[in-house]
């Protein structure tokens, strides 16, 4: 569905970064995984066939650089995916929540979302075609104890959809994936990181249960259901689909 295409994929070495880099391989694209550090984006690249940089994608002048390199390797940039963690802090009512633990993630969030598409955006536009993929959770919606997940996943949101007007003539589709609780790329560690108490395994596979639990289909989405869905946005079949955003919780919410 990719052959001889190329892809970036900001956040490479997250899990999610990780399967999304596989399937984009196995679908006939080189990619370059980017990320902040070298030895798990080592890892994750040699995993999925693919190429890596070592750059902060929050950093403006790294990102054009890295953009105007990647056209000097490989002649083009097909697709742009950025997946790069917010700094999310979940599960305080917002009433006890800090100033910065709310605003972290909106602000980070989007800037960084705004400068790789950005990068790719201007790119694409003088080729005359390309695709931008972004994912949040859908928690603009409305989903409670999410902290500042939900209003930065709205700023995504509206950036995802003004961006696909403004490019849409150049050719370039602009399109974002909702999806909540990947359950296989659930750990302890990343847990904790968002706010949750210090747990185990065995408490972990009790949330992915609970998570399952919430779904209309009973089953939550998993790695391989959202690097399918992103290889599908970000080929040719999906070439009537931009200026959205798809819901793949699994039925969390209705949109």
């Amino acid at each position: 569905m990719l052959k001889n295409k190329v892809a970036v994929v900001y956040g490479g070495a997250g899990s999610l970064g990780a399967g999304v880099a596989k399937a984009y391989v196995q679908a006939g694209a080189r990619v370059f995984l980017v990320g902040r550090t070298e030895d798990t984006l080592r890892k994750a690249a040699a995993e999925a066939g693919a190429e890596y940089d070592v750059l902060d994608a929050r950093d403006e002048d790294a990102v054009e650089s890295h953009a105007t390199s990647v056209v000097e390797r490989a002649g083009r940039i097909d697709i742009s995916v950025n997946l790069v963690p917010r700094g999310d802090f979940q599960g305080v009512p917002l009433t006890d929540m800090s100033v910065e633990d709310y605003t972290r993630p909106v602000t980070q969030g989007i800037t960084c979302q705004f400068i790789t598409a950005r990068a790719a955006a201007r790119r694409m536009a003088a080729q005359g075609s390309g695709v931008i993929l972004s994912l949040d959770s859908g928690s603009a919606n409305g989903s409670p104890m999410m902290g500042g997940t939900a209003a930065a996943d709205g700023a995504i949101d509206a950036l995802i959809r003004q961006l696909a007007q403004e490019v849409g003539p150049a050719g370039v589709r602009v399109c974002g994936i909702w999806t909540a609780g990947v359950t296989d790329s659930l750990t302890p560690e990343k847990l904790t990181a968002a706010g949750a108490p210090a747990m185990d395994e065995a408490a972990v596979d009790g949330i992915r249960s609970h998570l399952d639990s919430l779904r209309m289909t009973k089953r939550s989405p998993r790695i391989s259901d959202i690097a399918a869905l992103a290889t599908f946005l970000a080929s040719d079949a999906a070439a009537a689909i931009t200026g959205t955003w798809v819901n793949a919780t699994a039925g969390m919410f209705a949109s």
